[in-house]
């Protein structure tokens, strides 16, 4: 199976996989454990996702991490993952509805959640928030606004037109941030604070 297809039946079969499954599929395809499993709609164990956080002190984050360069990138990516573990796990997140008829709009807002970030949070990528509440909402998802939000969630543009049911076509325009952004938000996913 390509790629395209493993993701494809992820999104429409994963309830079938059992989580050891679904882990090898994250490791094959280079994704986190946590976006896989909201892919095939199962729910997220509280140990892979961040902590509930200020949203003001995640949005300062967000916003002065896009001006970083690769040095600094890196540098902030080893500091966060040198940081100890020592806060409580949150909540799991249950599974999407396996009714929705477009399960694109809980994927994407799954894989936002996984990084700590709602709507208001979201790093700028060059689209306004209304554009972004309406691809939550299932309004819309063009490929121009996949390539936008693909770069701080460490995703392709065409692994998310594939779930989205988007053809692809050359852009030539457009913002994309570099995987070092997305690795550096990775990265802070389990800081949590000492409880």
């Amino acid at each position: 199976m390509t790629r395209t297809e493993v993701l494809r039946d992820l999104l429409d079969n994963g309830r079938g996989y059992d989580t050891p499954q679904l882990e090898a599929i994250a490791a094959e395809l280079g994704l986190p454990v946590a976006d896989v499993l909201v892919l095939a709609g199962h729910p997220v164990p509280g140990h892979l996702l961040p902590p509930d956080r200020d949203r003001e002190v995640m949005r300062a984050f967000v916003y002065r991490v896009t001006y970083c360069n690769h040095p600094q990138l890196a540098a902030l990516r080893e500091f966060l993952l040198a940081m100890p573990d020592e806060g409580t796990a949150p909540e799991p997140r249950p599974a999407r509805d396996p009714a929705d008829p477009d399960p694109f709009p809980a994927v994407l807002h799954g894989l936002m959640r996984n990084r700590g970030f709602g709507w208001r949070e979201f790093p700028f990528v060059g689209l306004s928030m209304s554009t972004i509440r309406g691809m939550l909402g299932g309004a819309w998802h063009h490929l121009s606004q996949l390539q936008a939000v693909a770069g701080p969630l460490g995703w392709s543009k065409e692994d998310l037109a594939a779930l989205a049911g988007e053809p692809l076509r050359p852009l030539d325009h457009g913002p994309m941030f570099c995987h070092h952004v997305s690795a550096v938000l990775l990265a802070a996913v389990p800081a949590r604070p000492n409880s």
